[in-house]
């Protein structure tokens, strides 16, 4: 037998794998729309493991005491909360957010794994599944509930009030640190990139075809697994470094790192040349010819690209525009932005409100059929276009076709491939 078999099987009675595999059938029965993913973790025994903990590949670690000690209801919600991290691609999305903000110690890695059991466990439980002991909850930490893990590394900071967390570890898979006790990407029963693709699509159907027995947290996932946002990160990540490339620009002085000649000056500290992020205007059509269905899409979108900033919503601003231009309003959540229009369309009216905010990027949502500004903005543009097929309808001239977006503006297809 192989080290790696004899870490599934262990010794003889040592992980009462009964038990926690009855917990998993619990699982699946109170929360059905999971069973595909539930059933598609492997266990793994493992004594290093605090309690459960899982792997980017889909193995589950899980300590024989921790199964001996906790009850079968409960236990049947930490199989959810693991396969949770997972489904949400906690892993991928702290690797992210490690490398836009530098956070590489452990300390930042329990930070990322607070915040991403905050977004799980604020509707996660109830219904069927009892709460394990010590679940961490937004409620329990003085935050706000239906925030995402970008959102929560804002609101907190360690110190001794979380002492009591510093056991917290449920593994790469919910922070992207490789633990001594993964198998690795070669190792047995891990599932390969289409296959975890599968999954969260399986599980996304489900939701879907019953949207009234999943938690709002969960049918927010499933909208975004079945329409995936257009990877803003990257397309603002182009605009922005095109909008700063003059001196100084998109820059600021801070002391937080102090410049590196100040060791030539003893006891004078000198500021460092900060890039800042960007301020992003998005405006979003509104009018008629705009379905409600694409206004769904594109709050999906402004919450992508609040998350490309690395979750500081205060650099995203909104404005809706059908014939005239609304308010420019700041960002406080997606699900709470107000859509007003359903006249015509006429985005010039937006781009001339939109500037007046001086971002550094202007985002369109739009369909194309509108007027579009004769002179280039002193700012990058960004084009999002709801896909269209035949003529514009005009009663007036059934041969009008709309104006293509201006060659300044980099356009891609919403729902498409970025373009």
């Amino acid at each position: 037998m192989t080290a790696e078999e004899s870490m599934t099987v262990g010794a003889a009675g040592a992980l009462d794998l009964g038990k926690l595999f009855a917990a998993r059938l619990h699982a699946a029965r109170v929360r059905p729309y999971l069973a595909t993913a539930l059933f598609a973790l492997h266990p793994v025994e493992s004594r290093q493991v605090p309690t459960m903990a899982v792997d980017r590949h889909w193995r589950c670690y899980v300590s024989p005491g921790f199964v001996d000690r906790m009850p079968v209801e409960e236990l049947a919600g930490v199989w959810v909360h693991e396969v949770s991290h997972l489904l949400r691609d906690h892993h991928g999305r702290s690797d992210r957010v490690a490398r836009r903000r530098g956070l590489t110690g452990a300390g930042d890695r329990l930070r990322m794994n607070i915040a991403a059991d905050c977004e799980i466990n604020d509707d996660v439980y109830g219904d069927g599944l009892v709460r394990p002991e010590g679940a961490v909850t937004p409620g329990r930490l003085g935050l706000p509930e239906g925030e995402l893990l970008e959102d929560y590394l804002h609101l907190f900071r360690l110190g001794p009030h979380l002492a009591r967390l510093a056991w917290l570890d449920c593994g790469s898979g919910a922070d992207g640190l490789a633990r001594e006790w993964d198998v690795g990407p070669d190792g047995a029963h891990g599932l390969s990139d289409q296959e975890r693709d599968a999954v969260r699509f399986r599980v996304a159907q489900a939701i879907n075809g019953r949207p009234g027995s999943a938690p709002r947290g969960w049918r927010r996932w499933a909208e975004e697994a079945f329409h995936p946002p257009q990877p803003w990160r990257q397309l603002l990540g182009a605009a922005v470094r095109s909008a700063v490339s003059g001196p100084g620009a998109g820059e600021d002085y801070s002391y937080g790192r102090p410049a590196r000649r100040s060791a030539g000056l003893p006891g004078v500290v000198l500021p460092s040349l900060r890039r800042r992020p960007p301020r992003v205007c998005v405006v979003v059509d509104t009018s008629g010819s705009v379905s409600d269905a694409e206004l769904g899409s594109a709050l999906l979108e402004v919450a992508a690209i609040c998350r490309a900033v690395g979750g500081r919503r205060e650099l995203v601003s909104v404005l809706s525009c059908d014939a005239a231009a609304g308010t420019v309003l700041p960002l406080c959540r997606a699900e709470g932005i107000e859509l007003v229009g359903g006249g015509g369309t006429d985005l010039r009216q937006g781009f001339a409100r939109a500037l007046k905010a001086r971002p550094d990027v202007i985002v369109v949502l739009t369909d194309g059929r509108t007027p579009w500004p004769e002179a280039r903005p002193p700012c990058r543009t960004v084009v999002g276009l709801f896909p269209r097929t035949g003529r514009a309808p005009n009663e007036n001239n059934p041969d009008y076709r709309p104006d293509t977006p201006p060659a300044w503006a980099r356009v891609v297809t919403i729902g498409g491939t970025g373009g």
